[in-house]
């Protein structure tokens, strides 16, 4: 979507509402310069309602905000397994879909989304602790518990409140670009892209400083990207055995160090076509992939279109 345009976002307070799952969305699309979003939070009338973990919010909106915003976020609420919303809010949640809007849930704003019926037959995720409860109460969804989020377009879902932060992030970048996402990433002082694929938690068995570690060497490769990058070369950064490398960077990614590369490539080629106006050869030799026959490639594989076409997108109404 051209940068230019101004989305309006709704963040949903339900009874019991997560405190961190409310605010997570309210913070990262709040209105500023740099972001051309206009955020109601809103509730299923104005006024005060009671949250969850000794919080409570006041709420200047009711439901009219469903039918004003282009994307609706669902934050998680109290006994999902066991309350559905009041139907009113399931109504107009519908209705928004229906009108074009996308809804995104939190955590166990999955429940609300289930009860709509807009995830029967589709992919979703919740927090790993009510995976199973939302597959019984809602046996038509397909729930998969071992991601961060999921994107099926116009219903998306995310597991705990972290992984909030990765879909809004996610949502960024599909929004506004790499560029704008990063610069959100950095003034939350959070990682900047974790794929939807990757394992809500890491087993208790591996160490902490080895996932330090790894953290370390992400960090150290995205400032190289130009440069050769093979497994060997990473392992090598963290002081491991590239076998040993390879098995834990899926677990920490849900990618392969070189698909993981790759996609890291890819992302600063498009933050420099979003920035920039290097012509494509001069991209694909500062990111790492040569030549420019071979970004195209890697850029239909990876995000379906070409770098001229993409360039074009986010170049529009400037």
């Amino acid at each position: 979507m051209p940068p230019s345009r101004l989305h309006r976002a709704a963040v949903l307070v339900l009874e019991g509402a997560k405190p961190l799952d409310v605010g997570i969305p309210a913070q990262v699309f709040t209105t500023r310069a740099s972001m051309p979003y206009e955020v109601r939070v809103c509730g299923a009338e104005p006024g005060l309602v009671t949250g969850g973990d000794g919080l409570s919010y006041h709420v200047a909106h009711g439901l009219d905000a469903l039918a004003w915003a282009d994307i609706v976020f669902i934050p998680g609420y109290r006994f999902p397994d066991r309350d559905d919303p009041p139907p009113a809010v399931v109504d107009a949640l519908v209705a928004a879909h229906a009108r074009g809007a996308r809804l995104a849930a939190i955590s166990t704003g999955a429940f609300a989304l289930a009860a709509t019926g807009l995830l029967d037959g589709r992919r979703a995720t919740t927090h790993w602790h009510y995976t199973r409860a939302l597959a019984a109460r809602h046996p038509r969804v397909r729930v998969d518990e071992n991601v961060l989020f999921v994107d099926e377009g116009s219903v998306l879902t995310s597991a705990g409140a972290a992984s909030g932060l990765d879909l809004c992030l996610h949502i960024l970048r599909g929004d506004l670009g790499v560029a704008a996402s990063n610069h959100a990433a950095r003034r939350l002082v959070a990682a900047p892209y974790r794929s939807g694929g990757q394992a809500q938690y890491v087993p208790r068995s591996v160490p902490e400083p080895l996932g330090e570690r790894f953290a370390a060497t992400r960090e150290w490769a995205l400032h190289r990207l130009g440069e050769a990058l093979t497994l060997e070369v990473l392992a090598r950064h963290a002081a491991v055995s590239p076998r040993t490398f390879s098995r834990r960077f899926v677990e920490d990614t849900g990618y392969t160090p070189m698909q993981w590369v790759m996609r890291a490539r890819v992302d600063l080629a498009r933050e420099l076509l979003e920035r920039s106006e290097r012509s494509i050869e001069q991209i694909a030799a500062d990111v790492g992939l040569g030549t420019g026959a071979n970004l195209r490639m890697h850029f239909q594989q990876i995000l379906g279109t070409t770098p001229s076409e993409y360039r074009r997108t986010f170049t529009k109404g400037e």
